[in-house]
């Protein structure tokens, strides 16, 4: 598939109340764009503990033009201030988090208190205030981790999808998207090469020849997770078919005369990633576009969406970016690159 390729969705917010937690940054920010854009919302409340990059887009967003805007300032970690900021809110999409992998090993702490406990705070504010509907974002880290970001993350995961066991069968429903790298991200590699370039580097640093990722737009994911808020029955984690890149064609197709220097894998980073790891694979169906790991522990017997129609993938399937069918070759990563204004 294409890298600019949007997933198919027909879902409406208009006349919805509509939470955004980590609304100031990259996700939040384009998420918010395309919501103001395309629907005519009740509410949208922008949720960021960072008052000046809420400052900058009040600016962007002046009251006289996006009357249903509203601005709060807040922790997830902070169970009172999710507690009133959930109220009347028909959908909350959870894209707050502590996300640099190598700051989370430092910082444990830090990491649980916002990416395990905000999940339960935000959890238990949506049951107390009847929201109808809950999507956390998750990463490909959370397959199988071998970092603290990641297992902090599969532990938010595990607390979403279970949560609806907590809510009536009419009540609250909860689910997950996982995607891998979003190419234009401050945490993807393009920007950090970008930059390198630009201040006349003559060499790239590369952390392992043969490393592979996924890679997904900010458009891309805001539409996955429109298409996933639109079918999501309550406890399944979404993964979308998207392509991979590897390392060294990224490399090429930016500076194809720039040297390349191996200066070996970072702490508690992997080779290659996994959006869906074959012990799941028994409870995970297909469609062309994405994958669903249905619910495994469910008081409610799991119905999967009737369209589009899902099939149950192979018992030995597994979904990872050096197997990944898909991967960009040099030419197109120049293209998405420059359709992306990155290149």
């Amino acid at each position: 598939m294409s890298l600019t390729k949007l997933f198919g969705h027909n879902v409406s917010f208009d006349n919805q109340s509509v939470l955004v937690t980590g609304g100031t940054g990259s996700f939040g920010k384009t998420f918010v764009d395309y919501l103001l854009k395309k629907h005519s919302l009740k509410r949208l409340i922008i949720f960021s503990r960072d008052e000046l990059k809420q400052f900058e887009m009040q600016a962007a967003y002046p009251r006289e033009k996006y009357p249903n805007l509203r601005f709060f300032i807040g922790d997830v970690r902070d169970p009172e201030r999710m507690r009133m900021a959930t109220k009347d809110v028909d959908l909350i999409v959870h894209a707050a988090a502590l996300k640099q992998v190598i700051a989370m090993e430092y910082n444990p702490f830090e990491c649980i208190q916002t990416n395990i406990m905000g999940a339960q705070n935000i959890v238990t504010a949506a049951l107390e205030n009847n929201v109808k509907k809950v999507l956390a974002l998750s990463t490909d880290k959370a397959a199988e981790p071998i970092n603290l970001y990641g297992a902090s993350k599969l532990a938010s995961d595990k607390i979403f999808t279970a949560a609806n066991n907590l809510s009536s069968k009419d009540g609250p429903k909860f689910s997950c998207v996982r995607y891998g790298n979003v190419i234009s991200s401050r945490g993807s590699v393009v920007p950090f090469f970008s930059e390198l370039i630009a201040k006349g580097t003559d060499h790239l640093p590369i952390t392992h020849e043969e490393m592979t990722r996924f890679v997904i737009t900010l458009d891309q994911g805001v539409s996955f997770v429109c298409a996933a808020i639109e079918v999501m029955r309550g406890g399944e984690l979404f993964i979308p078919k998207i392509p991979s890149v590897r390392i060294m064609d990224l490399a090429e197709a930016m500076a194809p005369e720039l040297e390349r220097r191996v200066v070996g894998i970072r702490p508690g980073e992997k080779l290659h990633e996994v959006l869906l790891p074959a012990a799941a694979a028994h409870v995970s169906l297909e469609t062309n576009e994405y994958y669903i790991i249905k619910p495994e522990l469910a008081y409610q017997e799991y119905e999967a969406p009737v369209s589009p129609v899902f099939e149950p993938v192979d018992p030995a399937f597994s979904y990872a970016s050096d197997n990944n069918p898909k991967f960009l070759s040099v030419p197109e990563i120049r293209t998405v690159l420059g359709d992306l204004g990155l290149f």
